[in-house]
């Protein structure tokens, strides 16, 4: 059976994005793939080999589930759960040496436990709070938990210490990140004079690692652009901005797509779906694209977003409903029944991108991304560097394994 739309995972456009990065980074600075999210909507399953075929060796997560569903779809590799990880779940992390945040008393206690039992040391990342006000220890908490971390350190490996940034993406942060990062850096330099020592300091998202040099340190958690898209546009223009040809580097990895599964045509003055919200002010042609707000197309784009038929940047008009949208075609009245439809990605030189905040309505959110049902048919293209490798190494099902939704 044919699903009303597929994804198609780009695998040329990440080596590209991991390209540039690393360029930027230097040869010094570790790399994380987040992947939480289901790998931002791409799919853990697909993302993960591809990823791993493209040198990365480090992914980072939310929770104990997203880790163990990284170790299934990949080649054993080291992950780290920057969030929610129960304390019945602390044994399995450290018996399959999966790092973890711990950023209050009783997840530094359950790893002392795990680890005394299994007899193995527990890999585990300090938080520190700078100034976003979610997670992490302050100073005055730090120096409380200190002594436990100490009188431990047979049983803990530090593998980091940490910190989360309170919008790297926006200038109207940039006070506070300043101040974030001057923070870390004195909470970093106290913990070591007392005689822990953390192997890597990380603390950059993707934006950050863009706008703020004196926050990639060790290693940097890069999200979002290393699918292709920039945390906003503030972040592409400051990247941008000492460039001589000005053009975004990155290739988007996804393609979310669909087809035409109606043409019709209103005349003016009908409206057009449900309710009231759109009436036609001239004669209009209306193409119906069945994937709705059920398929992860948000409602909120009713009458806002742009999709791509044709090589041409077209509105959807109306409610989205929870299986189909409509789209204004009269300035396409080519367009038919069976035509291409994305609603991520590329087509022609156009493109529908996605940003942390939406600026203009052509212009998505990450939530859109993250809320890709599993259940939508994923499989890797531009692939022939990828099977290459994988039949070297002796994985003759490479292709199979990333193609499977």
């Amino acid at each position: 059976m044919l699903a009303s739309s597929t994804i198609e995972l780009d695998y040329s456009a990440l080596l590209n994005n991991l390209q540039i990065i690393r360029g930027i980074l230097g040869p010094d600075i570790r790399f994380s793939s987040v992947v939480k999210g289901n790998a931002y909507g791409h799919g853990i399953n697909e993302f993960i080999p591809m990823a791993e075929m493209a040198n990365v060796d480090h992914f980072s997560v939310f929770s104990a589930s997203e880790a163990y569903a990284v170790k299934a779809a990949g080649n054993d590799p080291q992950v780290l759960i920057m969030g929610f990880i129960d304390d019945s779940e602390v044994e399995w992390a450290v018996e399959h040496d999966v790092e973890f945040f711990v950023f209050e008393s009783g997840r530094i206690m359950a790893a002392i436990e795990a680890a005394k039992k299994l007899g193995k040391k527990a890999r585990i990342h300090i938080e520190f709070e700078t100034g976003l006000n979610r997670t992490g220890f302050s100073q005055d908490q730090l120096k409380k938990v200190v002594p436990l971390i100490q009188k431990n350190l047979d049983v803990l490996e530090v593998c980091g210490d940490c910190t989360h940034y309170a919008g790297a993406e926006s200038i109207a942060n940039y006070v506070r990140v300043k101040s974030q990062i001057k923070r870390f850096n004195k909470m970093d330099q106290w913990l070591r004079s007392q005689g822990i020592n953390p192997m890597m300091r990380h603390t950059a998202c993707s934006a950050a690692a863009m706008s703020y040099p004196k926050s990639r340190m060790d290693m940097v958690r890069i999200g979002i652009l290393q699918y292709g898209f920039w945390p906003s546009r503030e972040t592409i223009i400051d990247y941008l901005k000492n460039k001589t040809d000005r053009v975004d580097p990155l290739k988007r990895v996804i393609k979310w797509k669909s087809t035409v599964m109606d043409v019709k045509e209103v005349t003016t003055g009908e409206f057009i779906g449900y309710g009231t919200t759109f009436m036609a002010s001239e004669n209009m042609k209306l193409a119906t694209v069945p994937v709705g707000y059920s398929h992860g197309y948000s409602r909120s784009l009713s009458n806002q977003g742009r999709v791509l038929i044709g090589g041409k940047r077209l509105a959807v008009i109306g409610i989205v409903n929870m299986n189909i949208l409509m789209v204004d075609i009269s300035e396409a009245p080519e367009v038919k029944k069976g035509d291409e439809v994305i609603l991520i990605g590329d087509q022609g030189d156009q493109s529908v991108s996605v940003a942390s905040f939406s600026e203009l309505s052509n212009l998505l959110n990450y939530e859109l991304l993250t809320r890709l049902p599993h259940n939508i048919p994923r499989k890797v293209v531009n692939t022939e560097a990828f099977i290459t490798k994988n039949s070297k190494n002796g994985l003759h099902n490479a292709e199979e394994k990333v193609t499977t939704a």
